[in-house]
């Protein structure tokens, strides 16, 4: 005879010593149903199994079985040592996602999170505390609103160089409208990111951005004589660029008031660093090549719709005027002769009209200044005398007899003298 010992937890005690007494007819199944907090059918079916198999039959039919939804030792291995390797760095939701992209593993982000932290592995980034302040309410429209930052960040990590990732989000939708990496955060790459947007989408109402010297002056650098004599301090070419556009530029006092495409980076070092890494990017074009590849995946799945459906997105102007207008202008004085120094492939303008010119043969010696004069370098405080090279030498030109400067210009003092002169000489004789 086989004996088996049967673990009763606490609630399964509890109807043991009910449905006896309702076997036994001191208590009707209606009030056993009411004091163990189950219904009339229930009761009548545990009392059949208590039938049958005795108390064994109020312990649950699973105990001692492995669930349904039990991870095998085979893929919590796996799943460990890709979190530890291939995809260390990722949050847990992005490592679900990933797990069951590229690596077949379905598994829920819970149960990814419980293995993770049984494991000892945390997340990158900690529960940020409850805020006290009340997020602003996103723009009902499309083109509305549109935020512009950079962010400094090691995208490459120590594969390449670092980079800056430039972007442009929608206010009202969450989008993502462009991106590009760069060097370094400048005038150049927001004109390549602008120039992209306008061309695709329209002109925004409004550019919302930080005070970076990008888009308006250091209020601390001093103005200059034409810009005190103005009234107004000189603009920026992003902000000169806008204004001729008809766009509204809105500086932000602080990172919170656009916290929006702060969140965005927020994610992007999370997500996007992981995407470079598994595509082994490592110069500026690989970077841009995934950036192609992961803007659209993480539209799709974190833009929503707007408010309302209409778009408030302005025409653009023809690509022509709109490289007339995203470029670099700047002021040039014109020489004597007619002529201005450019350094590069620059148009010329005055009063807005557009004014024919054509660069001048490489044999065009402009007009000498004083530190020209030296066929050697500038001279400076600390270079020594004997570096400074002599100026050319030149022959004395003798001029002709009929050269004006060898006429006699008399004053007005020596005329009288000599008329004086001629006068006594006539009484004279």
């Amino acid at each position: 005879m086989i004996r088996e010992t049967i673990i009763l937890n606490s609630k399964e005690q509890q109807r043991g010593q009910v449905l006896p007494r309702v076997q036994a007819r001191r208590l009707t199944a209606r009030a056993a149903a009411m004091l163990l907090g189950l219904s009339l059918r229930h009761v009548r079916r545990l009392l059949a199994g208590l039938r049958q198999k005795g108390l064994a039959a109020l312990a649950h039919g699973n105990r001692g079985r492995p669930s349904f939804r039990h991870v095998s030792e085979t893929v919590r291995a796996r799943v460990l040592t890709l979190a530890r390797t291939r995809y260390r760095g990722c949050i847990d939701c992005h490592f679900t996602q990933l797990l069951a992209e590229r690596e077949g593993i379905c598994l829920s982000r819970p149960t990814v999170h419980r293995l993770l932290r049984a494991a000892g592995i945390g997340s990158p980034r900690t529960r940020r505390p409850p805020r006290h302040r009340r997020r602003r309410e996103r723009m009902p429209q499309t083109g509305l609103l549109i935020q512009l930052d950079g962010s400094h960040h090691p995208w490459l990590e120590d594969r390449g160089p670092r980079l800056v990732l430039l972007a442009a989000i929608d206010d009202a939708t969450g989008r993502v409208l462009g991106a590009v990496f760069r060097r370094q955060e400048d005038t150049h790459g927001y004109f390549l990111l602008l120039r992209h947007l306008f061309r695709r989408f329209g002109l925004p109402a409004a550019v919302f951005t930080d005070r970076h010297g990008i888009f308006r002056p250091d209020p601390r650098t001093p103005l200059t004589l034409d810009e005190q004599l103005r009234g107004v301090p000189r603009e920026t070419q992003v902000g000169r660029a806008l204004s001729e556009l008809g766009i509204k530029w809105i500086g932000a006092h602080s990172p919170q008031a656009k916290g929006r495409i702060e969140r965005l980076f927020g994610t992007f070092q999370d997500r996007l660093v992981i995407e470079l890494r598994l595509a082994q990017a490592s110069t500026l074009a690989e970077a841009a090549r995934v950036l192609a590849r992961f803007l659209p995946r993480y539209n799709a799945r974190f833009a929503h719709a707007p408010a309302h459906a209409a778009a408030a997105w302005r025409p653009a102007p023809t690509p022509a005027d709109l490289d007339a207008i995203c470029c670099f202008k700047y002021r040039r004085t014109v020489h004597h002769d007619n002529t201005i120094q450019l350094d590069g492939t620059l148009g010329i303008s005055y009063l807005g009209q557009r004014i024919a010119a054509k660069r001048l043969p490489t044999t065009h010696r402009p007009p000498q200044r004083l530190q020209d004069r030296f066929s050697g370098p500038i001279p400076t405080p600390d270079a020594p005398l004997a570096t400074l090279a002599a100026p050319p030498s030149r022959e004395p030109q003798i001029p002709p007899p009929n050269h004006p400067w060898r006429r006699t210009f008399l004053t007005s003092a020596r005329r009288k003298q000599l008329r004086a002169q001629n006068v006594t000489d006539s009484l004279s004789t």
